[in-house]
C-alpha cells in the first residue's frame, strides 16, 4: 500500500473491499456466497471488474497510475478517477437516461462503483465491427450532448458558476495534456509510439509533411487549450458508449474538463466515420455491408441535425434565463437572435468537423488505434480502408469551413 492509501485491487482482495464498504455490499444485499468477479478492462487506462451476486450487480472501476496499454514507462495520475466521477454525477444529473448512475467513490483507492450495464449491452464499437444497426443511437446521443453541453455552457450558467467549475476541472491538466499531445502533436511528427499498418508508412509520412495541416490543427490544438465553453467528456468515442436496440449510455468521462463543445461531438461523428470507412474490410459474400454503409450515414446526419435542433431549442427555452453570454435586452429581437444563434451553430460545426478529423488521424498514424481496422484480418485490405479514411480526414480538417451542412460532408464521403 502507498503512503496516501491508495493499494491495486485483484478478484481476491476486491472482495475484502467489497465486505467493507456499505455503498457497495448494500447494492449485493449482503450476500457473498457465490460472487462472480470478472475483471475485462480492455482500455489504455484502468482496471474494471464486473461483480455480479445473487441479489444485486455493479461496475468497479480502478486507475492506476500509469497508462495500462504502455506500461509503468508512461506514468499517469490516479486523480482522473476524481474528475470521471465527478463528471459521470453531474452528467448523470443532466442527463440521467443515457449515464449508469455512481454507487460509490473512493478518492484515496482511485475507485469508482457504478451501475453495471448488464447484457446485451456492448460497446457500440464491437456492435459497428459487427454491423447491429442501432435505431435510436442518433436520437439518444444528440440527447446527450445537447443536455451536457447547453447546460454547462454560459448560454445557461452564469460567468461565477461557469468560472467555479472550470476552476475544478482545471485540475484534470495531466489527462488535458495527454489528448495535446497524442491528438494534436504526435501524429505531426516522429513520435516514441506512433505505428501505423505498414503499408502506410508513406502516409504518415505525408501527414508529418504537410504544412496545411499542421496549420489547420495548430488553431484546433490552441481552441482545445483555450476555450472553456462547457463540460466535455474529452473521449467521447464509440468505445465510450454502451448500447442495446433500445438504450444508450455514455461511460468512461475521465478525460473531462471545461473545453470546447466541438472536440466532443467531433469525437463522436469521426468515429462513425471510421466505423464507416472500416465496413469493407469487413464485407464478405453473404453480406457486402453497403446497407450497413448507408445507415452510419444516416446516422450520423441524424445526429448533427438532431443536435443542433435540441440545443437550439434549448437555448430558446433559456434565453431569458440566467445564461450571461447573449443577455435578453442585448440581443432584444427575434431576428438577432436568430441571426447570433446561426453563427454560434456555424462557428459549432466547423469545430466538430475540425476536431473529429484530428480524431481520425490520430487513431491511424498515432500511438491507439481502433479495432475497427485492427480486426481487419487482411493487412493490405486494411491498409486500404485506413487509407481512405485518411484521406478523407486530411481533406475534412483543411476544408471543413466550405461546408455549411452535415448532409454536403456525407456526400463528399461518397
Amino acid at each position: 500500500m502507498e503512503a496516501n492509501g491508495f493499494r491495486p485491487l485483484d478478484e481476491k482482495s476486491l472482495v475484502e473491499y467489497i465486505k467493507a464498504t456499505p455503498a457497495l455490499s448494500s447494492k449485493l444485499g449482503n450476500q457473498f456466497d457465490g460472487l462472480l468477479i470478472k475483471e475485462v478492462g480492455d482500455g489504455n487506462l484502468n482496471f474494471v471488474y464486473i461483480v455480479v451476486g445473487s441479489a444485486g450487480s455493479f461496475v468497479i472501476k480502478q486507475a492506476i497510475p500509469y497508462i495500462r496499454c504502455i506500461g509503468e514507462t508512461w506514468p499517469m495520475t490516479k486523480e482522473r478517477a476524481y474528475f470521471e466521477a465527478l463528471t459521470l454525477k453531474e452528467e448523470g444529473r443532466l442527463c440521467p437516461d443515457h449515464v449508469p448512475e455512481v454507487y460509490h467513490f473512493d478518492r484515496s483507492m482511485s475507485l469508482i462503483g457504478m451501475r453495471y450495464l448488464e447484457p446485451p449491452h456492448i460497446i457500440l464499437r464491437k456492435g459497428l465491427i459487427t454491423g447491429v444497426e442501432y435505431p435510436l443511437l442518433a436520437e439518444h446521443m444528440s440527447d446527450f450532448m445537447a443536455t451536457t453541453l447547453f447546460f454547462t455552457s454560459l448560454l445557461y450558467l452564469s460567468t461565477t458558476d461557469h468560472k467555479r467549475a472550470v476552476s475544478e476541472f482545471c485540475g484534470n491538466v495531466e489527462l488535458c495534456r495527454l489528448t495535446e499531445q497524442v491528438v494534436f502533436s504526435d501524429p505531426y511528427r516522429v513520435a516514441q509510439y506512433n505505428r501505423c499498418t505498414p503499408h502506410l508508412d508513406h502516409d504518415a509520412e505525408a501527414v508529418r509533411n504537410d504544412n496545411a495541416l499542421k496549420l489547420e490543427v495548430a488553431e484546433l490544438k490552441t481552441m482545445f487549450c483555450e476555450r472553456t465553453q462547457a463540460l466535455i467528456h474529452g473521449d467521447l468515442h464509440t468505445g465510450s458508449v454502451m448500447v442495446t436496440s433500445d438504450s444508450t449510455q455514455v461511460i468512461d468521462p475521465e478525460f473531462a474538463f471545461y473545453g470546447p463543445m466541438g472536440f466532443d461531438i467531433g469525437a463522436f461523428l469521426g468515429n462513425l466515420f471510421l466505423s464507416f470507412f472500416s465496413q469493407d474490410g469487413h464485407a464478405d459474400q453473404g453480406n457486402d455491408r453497403r446497407a450497413y454503409k448507408i445507415w452510419i450515414l444516416k446516422t450520423i446526419e441524424e445526429t448533427w441535425n438532431l443536435f443542433e435542433k435540441k440545443f437550439t431549442t434549448l437555448w430558446n427555452e433559456h434565453k431569458d434565463g440566467t445564461g450571461e453570454l447573449y443577455f435578453p435586452d442585448i440581443y432584444n429581437s427575434p431576428e438577432l437572435q436568430l441571426l447570433a444563434r446561426g453563427k454560434y451553430m456555424k462557428s459549432l460545426f466547423h469545430d466538430s468537423l475540425g476536431f473529429g478529423a484530428a480524431k481520425m488521424i490520430r487513431r491511424l498514424v498515432g500511438v491507439a488505434h481502433v479495432e475497427d481496422f485492427e480486426s481487419i484480418q487482411d493487412v493490405s485490405k486494411r491498409a486500404d480502408c485506413e487509407r481512405r479514411a485518411l484521406n478523407f480526414a486530411k481533406m475534412l480538417m483543411k476544408e471543413r469551413r466550405g461546408f455549411k451542412t452535415i448532409n454536403q460532408v456525407v456526400a463528399a464521403i461518397q
